[in-house]
């Protein structure tokens, strides 16, 4: 049995920092090493994959020498995290970009663009419509990821750069995180603190609204300062930017607190933020000028064209309502399967369609057994090998859980290949077309990949051997600014794992015994883990590899572009960290009655 030590050091500084130095060395290779190309140029940051292994070295070399947790533990620990993240998160980003490939090999992407673009010809309610509204329903629905990709994809297919898009998208792809995936962050919120779940989703819609009204005003003004705007530019669309905000974090604050749609959160704020947006757009109000990218303002006015006016000809609609509904459909395809499997009890079906044929064998030394629907592998020299301790959990906790569970059926990313599949019927592709959106796919994901599966290997690695909590521990002596501190707990912990879901399992746990030791409220400072680490969400390696992958298409660019992406991303992701601090603070101790109660006995 390993037994997580928090301070191996015998100096609280010393530990902290020795756990610290993986996530130091992961930034400092991806943002801030020095080096020269071959002509000369000097640049920060270098290849994605070999920052990434870096880091993993440094998360073996402090784990097993400075936290003695055994080698062959370390290993196991570092396969699971990345055999969890392929079918967790890589099979999800392949197949969204599998149904995105198909949809431009065979032109109807174009048909999609060109209707994105006549709900408003402006740039900067173009970035609300896609990366805000858009890009929420796909996280309601499939989460991890998935709208990073998808809405960025969309973006550069309308013209916007792909380090301007990649941006764009990782900080739409906030205030909707808590509840992605059909919940999934708020049920495993409940699942390790012992809370009320409906009570701890009311937590986070009592939080978040504020943030979501804001965010679109965020994304405009970001985009506007890229492009070479003023401030006057960016507050020329506020009525659009307040209808998308608002009318979101209207039904975001809602349905967070109704046992009916309260996991359901992200998909009807974000398909009611689109429905009230495009009809605000198209009967109420239109800027009196339209705001176009740079390149787009030369050529048209190199042709003679005013780059401001609204109704030039040359934006006549061509393709009728029957074409532009048949060109949506992937998308509509994509969002039915992802809700669908989504639903709880259809998990249950696909996992248990298969239970007749059971099997019982050893792999590597370590049991491998279930239904030929839900294959479970204990991990060797893991699985109940390893135990927490207090302060991080009650005294005599149950050793850890390493499992692997190939929910190969009910995985989200299967419920999006059967929607790319679905959709390549649909659409009709020849066996040439095929071919093609999957050879794009193949090679434009192969760097994603290496990546993403070495970072959350380094996630799993630095939860098991203990290396987390010790960060984690580093908050807790805030005292009476605690709540503001909880905030930053969630945050680090999705920074770590790439996930509000694993931040959650992380330090759900954890925020609960905090509360109670400083008599806090335990649901004010649970949902805070999750809601603050929707800010993370935005910096961690994994989404910024993911957005780099739907982004770019020059495998070189992709590559360098992580280092970049962080280094823009960074102070957004602080500020609103600081931000939802701020808020948990004020409702600890200024507005308490905004804290929900639960129902008896919960």
């Amino acid at each position: 049995m390993y037994q997580q030590t928090y301070n191996p050091l015998g100096s609280a500084f010393l530990s902290t920092v020795a756990a610290a130095i993986p996530i130091l060395t992961l930034l400092y290779f991806i943002a801030l090493h020095r080096h020269r190309d071959p002509q000369g140029n000097v640049h920060l940051g270098i290849s994605a994959p070999y920052a990434a292994f870096f880091g993993v070295i440094a998360a073996f070399v402090v784990s097993c020498l400075v936290f003695r947790m055994p080698v062959v533990s370390a290993v196991s620990a570092f396969a699971l995290g990345t055999l969890s993240g392929f079918l967790g998160i890589i099979w999800i980003v392949l197949a969204a970009m599998f149904l995105y490939t198909m949809s431009v090999v065979t032109g109807k992407f174009e048909i999609v663009k060109e209707s994105i673009v006549h709900i408003s010809f402006d740039r900067r309610l173009q970035c609300v419509l896609i990366a805000f509204s858009f890009g929420a329903i796909i996280e309601g629905t499939s989460g991890f990821g998935t709208p990073v990709a998808i809405a960025g994809a969309v973006m550069v297919g309308l013209g916007f750069r792909p380090f301007q898009s990649a941006v764009l998208n990782l900080l739409a792809n906030t205030a909707p995180v808590a509840w992605g995936a059909i919940g999934t962050p708020i049920v495993t919120l409940a699942a390790v603190s012992g809370l009320d779940q409906l009570t701890l989703s009311a937590m986070a819609g009592r939080q978040l609204p504020f943030v979501s009204v804001l965010v679109p005003f965020w994304l405009v003004a970001t985009f506007v300062k890229m492009e070479g705007g003023s401030w006057k530019e960016v507050f020329e669309v506020w009525p659009a930017m307040l209808c998308a905000g608002g009318s979101f974090a209207l039904v975001q604050f809602f349905a967070s607190g109704t046992s009916a749609f309260h996991l359901m959160t992200d998909v009807v704020s974000g398909v009611f933020s689109v429905i009230c947006t495009a009809l605000f757009l198209r009967f109420v109000w239109h800027p009196k000028t339209r705001f176009l990218l740079q390149s787009e303002r030369q050529a048209l006015a190199q042709a003679g064209h005013d780059p401001m006016t609204t109704d030039s000809t040359e934006w006549k609609y061509k393709y009728s309502a029957a074409e532009t509904a048949y060109a949506w459909m992937p998308w509509v395809i994509l969002i039915a399967c992802c809700a669908l499997w989504g639903v709880p009890d259809f998990k249950k079906f696909l996992n248990n369609l298969f239970s007749g044929i059971t099997f019982t064998t050893t792999l590597f030394g370590s049991k491998f057994s279930g239904s030929l629907s839900l294959p479970v592998w204990d991990m060797p020299a893991l699985h109940n090998l390893v135990q927490r301790m207090p302060p991080v959990a009650p005294l005599n906790a149950k050793p850890e859980a390493a499992r692997f569970m190939i929910n190969w059926l009910s995985a989200a990313g299967t419920g999006v290949f059967v929607a790319a599949l679905l959709s390549g019927l649909v659409l009709r592709l020849s066996a040439t077309q095929w071919k093609e959106a999957f050879v794009q796919t193949m090679h434009r994901m192969k760097i994603p990949v290496l990546v993403i599966a070495q970072v959350l290997g380094l996630g799993f690695l630095t939860r098991y051997s203990g290396t987390d909590a010790v960060l984690g521990l580093a908050f807790t002596g805030a005292g009476a600014l605690y709540p503001f501190f909880a905030a930053y707990l969630g945050w680090l912990g999705v920074f770590l794992t790439g996930s509000d879901t694993a931040s959650n399992a992380l330090f759900g746990s954890l925020q609960r015994i905090t509360a109670q030791q400083l008599n806090l409220n335990p649901f004010l400072t649970v949902a805070t883990n999750s809601t603050g680490g929707v800010m993370g969400k935005m910096i961690d390696a994994q989404s910024i590899m993911v957005a780099c992958a739907a982004c770019y298409d020059d495998p070189k660019e992709r590559s360098f572009a992580l280092g970049p992406i962080f280094r823009t991303v960074f102070f957004h992701s602080i500020t609103g960290a600081a931000l939802i601090g701020v808020i948990a603070l004020l409702q600890a101790y200024v507005f308490p009655d905004m804290i929900p109660v639960p129902p008896p006995g919960k």
